[in-house]
């Protein structure tokens, strides 16, 4: 297969080894990749890990982060939950909250912040009810799970943070296209809150403990090789119960079912690949545990609303 493109999650394995080769204590870095008068948006690479204490920290804001590498347990006043890649880790403004990382070393966000009332703004021009919301401004749960209308800001987002290892200064247009994608963000985050609204609404406050350590020990088993023929099967076996039990117990942890994580954790490894190299679609598609080039195509464009040739035409450029 073609060379292998650098990504999100392998960016955070180098980290995780520097850390370990210098037997430094765990941090986070954080670096700003976009801002305006009443947002920012920043990079946070993670390396704690299981040895390390839980940390507590208190949100300024509105915080929407998109979780793109790596699994942590999140704990704020709406719930605890296990955050893994494709996810959306909810903060509300002045709220204290825990990360945790007794299940494995390191995790990779994308975090938006917005100020209370410009956020407040958003909602409102959205037409976005405040029941929605806890107050006057703030969320009634701490996470939104991966799921299929977060994929396309999720790539763009992860498309924008320039792993590839280019030097370009960050222009106008690409300012205006995080603006745009704040925005975006925070519309389809409400509106995916909303669908949900007078449903029942999947938490893991409830799941035990071993059940979350299973089903993140599973998450990073798909991530770490998403392109792995894994089957309902192995994947039970790896976790060491039934195929039912697991099926029931990923799905009550994650929000979706292992198909529909594996599927997305193929597709967020190609498309950063395709945006990255000149490799042929066709060697991605195969590489990433497709078995064919239509299906990975029809699957690509259900999740991105492009297909790879013009994902790759746009270079990686944020845009809508």
């Amino acid at each position: 297969m073609g060379k292998i493109a650098v990504t999100l999650h392998s960016t955070l394995q180098q980290a995780l080894t520097r850390r370990e080769q210098a037997g430094a204590r765990g941090g986070v870095a954080s670096r700003v990749l976009a801002e305006g008068a009443d947002w920012n948006v920043a990079d946070l690479l993670c390396t704690f890990g299981p040895r390390d204490p839980s940390f507590e920290e208190r949100h300024a804001g509105i915080c929407i982060a998109m979780v793109v590498a790596g699994s942590f347990e999140y704990r704020a006043a709406p719930g605890r939950e296990l955050l893994t890649p494709g996810a959306l880790l909810l903060g509300n403004p002045g709220e204290c909250f825990e990360c945790g990382h007794r299940h494995g070393p390191g995790d990779r966000c994308i975090a938006f912040r917005y100020a209370p009332g410009y956020f407040e703004r958003l909602a409102a021009d959205a037409g976005f009810a405040s029941d929605l919301l806890r107050g006057s401004v703030g969320f009634r749960r701490a996470s939104v799970p991966a799921l299929r209308s977060l994929a396309p800001l999720i790539a763009r987002a992860g498309a924008g943070t320039n792993d590839a290892g280019s030097t370009r200064v960050l222009g106008a247009a690409d300012r205006t296209a995080w603006d745009e994608l704040a925005v975006e963000l925070a519309a389809t985050t409400l509106d995916t809150l909303g669908a949900h609204d007078g449903k029942r609404v999947r938490t893991t406050s409830n799941a035990s403990a071993t059940a979350r350590s299973r089903v993140a020990q599973i998450v990073r088993l798909i991530d770490d090789a998403p392109g792995v023929p894994h089957t309902l099967t192995s994947l039970a076996a790896a976790a060491g119960v039934s195929e039912f039990y697991f099926l029931r117990t990923f799905q009550q942890v994650s929000g979706v079912t292992p198909h529909q994580y594996l599927l997305r954790a193929r597709l967020r490894a190609a498309a950063l690949r395709l945006r990255n190299g000149d490799e042929k679609i066709v060697d991605i598609a195969l590489d990433c545990g497709f078995n064919d080039l239509s299906n990975f195509n029809h699957a690509f464009r259900a999740e991105f609303a492009a297909s790879p040739r013009v994902w790759r035409a746009r270079g990686g450029v944020l845009r809508s």
